[in-house]
Formats: structure tokens, C-alpha cells, sequence
């Protein structure tokens, strides 16, 4: 089972308990319904495989008609699915799939607006690990459907040695040396990446060599400038620390590969949509 159908689980006995006693005291069980998921605010579409599998793990026998898919661009007044079936099913499921949706839905509009700013350049937008605890893989998801790039998706796929472990380490030298005797000896094939804080530790970085990106952090448009020509075609190169969509651009122009934004997950505006009877 995967990890989203855990999820998914966690969600219904969150939400249901024992039971949906306001739909099991008030709604006949023989009673059938059908709704559609209207959208009510402009953005880009995700989610809706999680509500299918929301809907059919309430109950089995519902049936889902979709018009709309993930990444899909929306209006209001747009249909994305049906459901037809049991009404007790359908108001159990009902909120379950718009927390998914809605949230899903305005991070992937959201990334889709940083994507567009940075069109005509070769820069990507990543995320990074700023998300809701237990939802990380939704909302990374999300990312990649707003068509955004998911950066590591834990501590564990990928080596980011930041300036703490560099402090704690003793040094750049230091850090780069342990990691790669470490991975070694772990047998793990996982990519390094180092944080420089300045041009400095940067030049020290490249002396130094072993690694597969190099993240910019808060550096200016004229040191990102300097630093990428310095790097050359060497290794990556990722530019971050409290980049905005008024910056963003700027920063795409110094020739970076990647940009990492935290805003495309966290502080995030869910999409309006609503299910309603029909």
C-alpha cells in the first residue's frame, strides 16, 4: 500500500470515527445522490486522483465521472468530476476530497505562477522541505503537477551539507571529506550538495571539488553572476534565501539552474471548490 493510501486512511478515521451521525440520522440508506466538483476560482487542477480514491474507498460502489485531470488549467464555473451513488457515501467523502483538492489545487497554482514568471529562461523552480507535516507527498506532488521541480524529498534521498553542519563539521574540507567517507562506507549513491554562504566559501568549494550542486544562498545578483562563471558547467548551481515572485526573475537572468522557493508550499492560499448536489 502506498504511502497516499495511508494517508488516505488516516484522513477517514480522522474525519469519520465511528460514524457520520449527522448522514446516518438524517439521510434514508437506500438514498441516492449524484454531485459535481465546481470550481469557483481560476488556478490549475490537482488532486482529483486522490478524490477518486477517496470516494472509492468510502464506498466502492460510487460512481466517478471526470472530466477534468491533475494540471489541468481552470476557470470558475468549470466541472472537474461526478460522483453518483450512495448520498450517505458522498457526504462522507465530501470534505475529505475538497481538503485534498483545495489544498493540492492552490499549491499547484501557485507553483504555476513562479513557472510562468521565469518562462524564456532555463532556470526551474524547486520546492523544498517547508511542508505540512505528513503531507509532504501530496504537496510535492502538487509542485510537480504546478509544474515545478521537487528538490530532495527528505533527509534521506539526497546530501544537503547547509551551514550548520559545515560549522558543526569543522569546515568546508571537512564536511565534504566525511560525507563522501561516509556514503562510501554506507554503500549509498546519493547526490551532494553545499551551501555557500559567499564568494569566498565558494572559491573554497571549488578547490575543494567532490560535489554534484552548489546553493547560493542570499548571495546578490552580481555575486550570483560572478559565482556562475566560476562554476561553469562544473556543477549545478541553485540559487536560494527569501526569493520572491518580485526577485525571482532577476535571479533566472544571472544564469543559475535551479531556483528553490519555500513560498510554493508553506503560507499557502487554498483553491475555491465546492461539491454540490445536482
Amino acid at each position: 500500500m502506498s504511502y497516499i493510501d495511508d494517508l488516505i486512511n488516516i484522513a477517514i478515521k480522522e474525519d469519520i470515527g465511528d460514524g457520520d451521525h449527522t448522514s446516518l440520522s438524517c439521510i434514508p440508506k437506500e438514498a441516492k445522490g449524484k454531485a459535481h466538483l465546481l470550481v469557483k476560482e481560476d488556478g490549475v487542477l490537482a488532486g482529483v486522483d486522490i478524490a477518486k480514491k477517496i470516494f472509492q474507498k468510502i464506498d466502492s460502489e460510487i460512481l466517478f465521472d471526470q472530466f477534468l485531470n491533475d494540471g489541468d488549467a481552470i476557470k470558475v464555473g468549470d466541472i472537474a468530476f461526478t460522483v453518483e451513488g450512495s448520498s450517505q457515501s458522498i457526504l462522507q467523502a465530501e470534505r475529505l476530497a475538497l481538503n485534498f483538492m483545495q489544498r493540492m489545487s492552490g499549491i499547484a497554482t501557485n507553483t504555476n505562477y513562479y513557472v510562468n514568471l521565469l518562462k524564456g529562461t532555463n532556470t526551474k523552480v524547486l520546492d523544498t522541505r517547508k511542508t505540512t507535516p505528513g503531507l509532504r507527498e501530496i504537496e510535492k506532488l502538487a509542485v510537480k503537477i504546478g509544474g515545478g521541480y521537487n528538490h530532495r524529498m527528505g533527509l534521506y534521498d539526497m546530501v544537503m551539507i547547509k551551514d550548520n553542519h559545515i560549522d558543526y563539521a569543522g569546515g568546508i574540507a571537512a564536511a565534504i571529506s566525511s560525507t563522501q567517507k561516509y556514503l562510501k562506507s554506507k554503500n549509498k549513491d546519493l547526490k551532494i550538495e553545499i551551501e555557500a554562504r559567499d564568494l569566498a566559501e565558494l572559491n573554497e568549494i571549488l578547490s575543494v571539488g567532490g560535489v554534484h550542486r552548489i546553493m547560493l544562498d542570499n548571495f546578490s545578483y552580481d555575486d550570483i553572476r560572478t559565482a556562475v562563471k566560476l562554476i561553469g558547467d562544473k556543477y549545478e548551481t541553485e540559487a536560494s534565501g527569501g526569493i520572491t515572485d518580485k526577485t525571482i526573475r532577476n535571479y533566472a537572468e544571472c544564469g543559475v539552474d535551479y531556483i528553490s522557493v519555500g513560498a510554493l508550499t508553506h503560507q499557502i492560499k487554498s483553491l475555491d471548490l465546492s461539491l454540490k448536489a445536482i
